[in-house]
């Protein structure tokens, strides 16, 4: 009876795993939340473990049983009884990877010459959709995978989203999960799953409808986006031919906001040394504080893992991932 009764808080609870593996290192967030209460998240457990020199070139993976390896390393230390749940695994691909498109869904249809459409079948738009998927990779349909959907928010109605990515991508880092035994549920962008992450903390650290800056620093560059309210209006990369430097670039992306509140800053942050810009300085271009990602407060009291890693904002593309399994 003990035993059952010590099992119940643990059989209500929904478990997912974030997994970033960049050029030097595999991060891991296994996050979980109650089931229907869609109370506060709970960190399990954040782990890191080294890459070999060589075994990852950008979006590719060099050396599988590398990867593989660090893999199995980082969840060899999760507690047993997060073990025994069900996983749902995200990994992530690098921006450079991942091609996207925007268009209006009726200029899409009229541009291939479709009659009418019936919106409660989408189905019949998905040789459209893999049609803009290899006009914009430039390689055929059967070397991609695809993803779509039709936006249904009031600020965008009717916008078509599509990402395409060469399918060797996905195969690969599925081929070294299972290898490492796991099964992968979901393969996202490193940008999108950083941005989850960022609003994520908003929410829960800034006041309701505030305007706010998100930063995320990759090693294949730097990715901003103004929120208002809860609302994306505005985007930017950096390094871009239009904008002389990161300051430039952040300026421009709230030169239509009278505005901002907040910077909130994730990822590679001592890459920023190479460009000689700090987080202090993105504040004081935008005449707003800056603030660095965390874990930390993002989660439980209860149920923060004693480790300093849950302070770094390294972590804030495989908290994204692992949010996103909590949270489907």
């Amino acid at each position: 009876m003990m035993a059952l009764r010590a099992s119940l808080p643990m059989t209500v609870r929904r478990f997912a795993a974030g997994i970033d593996v960049s050029a030097q290192t595999v991060r891991l967030v296994v996050l979980s939340q109650r089931w229907r209460a869609r109370g506060p998240v709970r960190i399990e457990h954040i782990a890191a473990g080294p890459l070999p020199e060589g075994a990852m070139a950008g979006a590719e993976i060099l050396d599988r049983r590398a990867v593989s390896q660090a893999l199995r390393d980082v969840f060899s230390g999760m507690p047993h009884l997060v073990a025994n749940h069900a996983l749902h695994c995200a990994m992530a691909l690098p921006a450079s990877a991942t091609l996207f498109s925007k268009m209006p869904l009726a200029r899409m249809i009229a541009a291939h010459e479709v009659g009418d459409v019936d919106r409660r079948s989408l189905d019949a738009l998905e040789p459209l959709m893999l049609g803009e998927a290899e006009r914009i990779a430039g390689i055929e349909r059967h070397a991609l995978a695809v993803d779509w959907f039709v936006e249904r928010s009031s600020a965008h109605p009717g916008m078509v989203t599509i990402a395409a990515t060469g399918r060797r991508h996905l195969e690969a880092r599925i081929e070294c999960a299972a290898t490492a035994g796991i099964s992968l549920s979901t393969i996202d962008g490193e940008p999108h799953a950083a941005l989850r992450a960022i609003r994520h903390a908003a929410l829960l650290e800034l006041e309701l409808n505030e305007s706010y800056v998100a930063v995320w620093i990759g090693l294949e560059g730097i990715f901003g986006w103004r929120i208002t309210g809860q609302m994306l209006a505005a985007e930017m990369r950096y390094p871009s031919p239009e904008h002389a430097d990161l300051i430039d670039a952040l300026r421009d992306l709230t030169r239509h906001s009278p505005s901002v509140d907040c910077v909130l800053v994730g990822g590679e942050i001592e890459l920023l040394d190479g460009i000689g810009v700090t987080i202090a300085d993105m504040g004081e271009a935008l005449g707003c504080t800056a603030l660095p990602f965390e874990c930390a407060p993002l989660v439980e009291c209860d149920g923060r893992p004693a480790s300093e890693s849950i302070h770094d904002p390294a972590y804030v593309v495989a908290f994204g991932l692992a949010l996103r399994g909590v949270m489907e």
